[in-house]
């Protein structure tokens, strides 16, 4: 893979949609071997970054499925944006947890979360620009744009993610071996 940026380094970023953040988490548990990746990437955007509009980047960890009208734009925004794109961790592969909700409908949902409780809530909020409607069902990232690599676990493991970013990012072909999906 080609760095795009002027010092050299392959560029990263890491995307973060409904799931639990556990894979973020994981990722973080890397302690001091993100110094190593750091010496061979540059990370363009994540959840610990403000940024405005997701850059171009080399490669792309999506966590979470997509599961509302925010997800769905970012996620096509992402790939547009990003020459290698993982779906990382389960929600992202399978839809997992998230997808939970996909035996009910939305109004069912709603309805359960804003009415049915103990605490009395005025009104469902409703997709606008505060709160992105939900989709009517949750999907793994495949079904609404291009994977090029899976990298399942809930969540994957400190190991396994280096393993897959640190071969990404020097250009090799990740071993899939026993993480294989699909």
């Amino acid at each position: 893979m080609g760095a795009v940026n002027g010092n050299g380094k392959a560029t990263l970023a890491t995307v973060w949609l409904g799931g639990c953040s556990g894979c973020h988490m994981s990722l973080l548990d890397l302690d001091e071997r993100l110094l190593d990746l750091a010496s061979k990437m540059e990370l363009k955007a994540s959840p610990l970054t403000d940024y405005k509009d997701f850059p171009e980047v080399d490669v792309v960890l999506v966590e979470g499925a997509v599961a509302n009208s925010e997800h769905l734009e970012h996620i096509r925004t992402v790939r547009e944006r990003s020459k290698i794109l993982v779906s990382f961790g389960d929600c992202a592969v399978t839809g997992n947890v998230t997808a939970m909700r996909n035996a009910f409908g939305v109004d069912d949902v709603l309805n359960t979360a804003y009415r049915d409780n103990s605490t009395v809530i005025i009104g469902i909020p409703v997709g606008n620009h505060i709160v992105p409607g939900l989709l009517e069902r949750v999907r793994p990232v495949h079904e609404v744009v291009k994977v090029d690599y899976f990298l399942p676990g809930c969540p994957p493991s400190a190991d396994a993610i280096f393993e897959f970013v640190a071969a990404l990012i020097e250009g090799r072909e990740p071993s899939l071996e026993g993480r294989k999906f699909g």
